[in-house]
Order: C-alpha cells, then structure tokens, then sequence
C-alpha cells in the first residue's frame, strides 16, 4: 500500500480523496494555486505545496509543477480527481515515466475513450449498444448529407475530440445539415484543436443513464448499476439519482452486465462510467468517461461501498473489495450539485461566504469545501457543494432531500439552492417523468 499520495485537484474533491487517504493510514500531499492557500484541503492535507498562481494552466494543470510536488514531498502516487488532468492520457504516460503511480486507468484507455469515434468503434467490437450513426469521422460535407439521409433525420453533427456540448450541432432536416457540419467543425478545432466530426441519429426523449463499473485492471470487473443523469442544463448535470426510476432490476442487470464484460475485456483498471440515451427500453453508448464521477457518492450510498478508497486500493495492486454477488441496492439516493450563481442567468457568482450551515441527520451528506469567511475564487468551476440525500424508497430519499435544503445556509454569494426548492415542487421531477430535455423547456417556461 501506499505511505504518500498526492491529490491533483481542488475544492470538494480533493477533500473526499484526503478523507479516504487518512482512513486507509495514507499521508496525504494538497497542491494549490496561490489563489487557494486558505482552501479547506489544504488545511485538511498532511502536507501542502503550492504550484503556481491562479490560472489554471499555470498551477492545476501544470503537468511539471505537480511531477515536482511530488518529488519535493515524496508522495508515490497521484489522484487526479475529476476534471483538470483526469482523463490526459499525455499527463498519465509522464507520471509513468516518473516511476510514479496513477491512480486510475492506463493512458492508453484514456487514450481510446477519450476519442469519441474510437470509443464508440470499441464499444461496438464488446456488444455494447451504440446509437445510429456514421461509421467513423465524416470527411466532408457531401459525406455528411449522404449519410444523414441514410440515418434519416433529425441527426445530431458531434466533435470527435468533444465533451460538454461544445463542437455539438443538431440538424432536424436535410436543409439543416450543411450549416450544423460546418459549424460544429469549426466549434471542434476551436475548442480541442481537431476538427474530425461524426453524425449519430438524433433520438427525440431520451433519458440520460450510466452506469459505474469498477475493473482490476487484470480481467475482473463488476458494474455498480446504472445513474439517472437526465435533468440537464447545456448539457450540464444538474441532478443525479440512483437507482434510475425508470429503469426495473431486469434491466438493470442485463446493461450492468454488458458494461461489465466489456470492460472487463478491456484489461480496465479503476473507476469508471458507461454513459447512454435510454430511449423506450433500449440502451446507446454515448461515451466512456475514465475516471470518478461528480456525481459518485449516489452509487456509494445504495451500495455501502467506497470507491475512492477501492481506486487507491487496487491501484497499489490489491485485489478488489467485492464481487458483483456482493453488490446489492439498497434504497434510493439523490445528488442535487449546488454551484455559485446567480439565478435565472446562471451567471458565476465568487465572493466571500459571511455565514455557511450544512444540513446533517439521518441520510444526509455533504461534500463541500466550504466554511465561514471562505471567500470564492472567480478562476474555477462554479460548483461550491454536493448534497447527497439517501432513503429506503425514492419518496422517502425525495422528502430528506427538500428537509436538508431548507436547513442549509450559504450567504455571501448567490446560489442554485432555489432552483431545486422549485424543482421539488414540480409533478413531473416528483414522478421521475422527465428526460434529457425537460430542464431545458421548464426553464424557458419560467421566463
């Protein structure tokens, strides 16, 4: 096992790995901008190094500052958290080189998923289901109208090189095709310099399901059922819940399977999602994304497991804590993600917290960097909080769910909490009838 790990990343994530290091007996290493020094986890780490100033380019994902970090303090490993260099496969390769340990997939795999066409090809060659589309990138315009014809419309255009709906352009008919081409291309170079595009068919209510899967890296995987990720807003999670409501155990357990296998096969190491459109009983793989989710702490509610510590577990070459017949679900959980903005325009809102009161009681967790007179840097993702709520039923999870956000105070900044005390009261959100597009149109309905 390790003595030493660094953690690669900020706010609330870098405190969930801190927490699960000290549990294990693992000295713990914070980097930090200079815009964080009075962060909680570097308060919270053994030790803490700063790496550069704010922007992150110069500090978080500075690749040769975090390499030096380690060395200076000796850690033997790095957790790379979400975002930032997760999924670098380049950032992987050179920790290797470094003869230091990556706590999660190989670089290779970050590698192949994090090319949206070779994953999809992949995923095909494992029979996971994939959505209608191309056959790999679309070379050019004439290419693009034939094979949206052949697709039948409405066709989505999406970057090769993508993620967060940039380099994403809809065409509902053939006279839409030329412009959502071109314009998705020049999306693509501009925002992850490739500018290879695919169509896929376009599906018209789909709800948005992953699923979690954990591999040893040596052939065993198992999947930690599936994740309802449907109420979304410019492609971005709003809230998450597990089990899925619309999905039955059945079902379940024959996509946990597939994803399972395939995975498996892969020779994959880690934590790991599977995302799909899920659309009148079936499944289509969106993409694979190779590292923890924001959202993971709804899967470690109804499991009672601990993936971070399972990460840093089999990273450091133990086998696995369970097996797919130990994993059973319990109950029903639900994440709601708390971001520091200002509604309705959702613009970023930084400033200082004057006063801070996490929720607590039965079922209630909060991950959250947060706390009295912390002030909140204008240079990094807005999302401040997660409030994970888990119940015997989905009802039950539903009601704590609206209990914790009435006993939770963050003043200083605006906030998104009133945008969940409205949707709490909304019959559709109540019944689980929504899908990837029900956000979206409320929204436009409030005005």
């Amino acid at each position: 096992m390790f003595s030493k790990i660094l953690i690669a990343n900020r706010g609330e994530i870098a405190l969930r790995v801190i927490r699960a290091a000290r549990e294990m007996g693992i000295a713990s290493v914070a980097v930090h901008s200079t815009a964080d020094s009075d962060a909680m986890h570097v308060r919270m780490a053994d030790e803490a190094i700063c790496i550069g100033p704010p922007p992150g380019g110069q500090s978080y994902l500075s690749v040769p500052n975090i390499i030096s970090a380690c060395e200076i303090t000796g850690a033997e490993a790095i957790h790379p958290g979400y975002g930032f260099l997760s999924e670098n496969a380049n950032f992987v390769q050179i920790v290797e080189d470094h003869g230091l340990k990556f706590i999660g997939p190989s670089a290779e795999h970050i590698r192949v998923m994090g090319d949206k066409i070779a994953a999809k090809d992949t995923m095909k060659t494992l029979g996971v289901p994939c959505v209608p589309g191309s056959d790999g990138g679309v070379p050019d315009l004439e290419s693009a109208r034939r094979i949206g014809a052949e697709i039948g419309y409405p066709v989505i255009v999406k970057a090769a090189a993508g993620g967060g709906g940039r380099g994403m352009k809809l065409a509902r008919s053939a006279t839409e095709i030329d412009r959502a081409f071109q314009t998705a291309r020049s999306e693509a170079k501009a925002a992850f310099g490739n500018d290879e595009v695919y169509l896929e068919k376009y599906l018209g209510k789909p709800r948005h399901i992953e699923v979690q899967i954990f591999g040893d890296g040596k052939g065993r995987a198992v999947h930690l059922g599936e994740r309802d990720c449907s109420l979304q807003r410019r492609h971005q999670k709003v809230l998450e819940e597990a089990p899925g409501p619309a999905i039955d155990p059945e079902t379940r357990a024959r996509i946990g399977e597939t994803c399972a296998k395939a995975v498996g096969e892969m020779g994959y190491e880690g934590a790991g999602t599977i995302e799909f459109l899920y659309e009148d009983g079936e499944f289509y793989f969106i993409e694979m994304n190779t590292r923890l989710q924001v959202e993971h702490p709804v899967t470690e509610a109804i499991f009672g497991v601990d993936l971070v510590a399972e990460q840093i577990r089999v990273a450091a070459g133990e086998p696995m804590s369970f097996r797919q017949e130990n994993l059973k679900v319990r109950g029903h959980a639900i994440e709601v993600r708390i971001n520091a903005e200002k509604l309705p325009n959702f613009a970023p809102s930084p400033g200082r917290i004057t006063q801070y009161h996490a929720p607590g009681g039965l079922g209630v967790r909060m991950d959250s960097a947060l706390y009295d007179g912390y002030r909140i840097p204008p240079f990094y993702d807005s999302l401040i909080a997660k409030l994970i709520v888990h119940g015997p039923d989905r009802p039950a999870a539903l009601a704590r769910l609206n209990r914790a956000l009435g006993e939770l105070i963050v003043d200083g900044v605006d906030t998104t909490v009133p945008l969940f005390h409205a949707l709490l009261q909304e019959p559709d959100v109540l019944s689980g009838a929504y899908d990837i597009h029900w956000l979206e149109r409320w929204l436009e309905s409030q005005g």
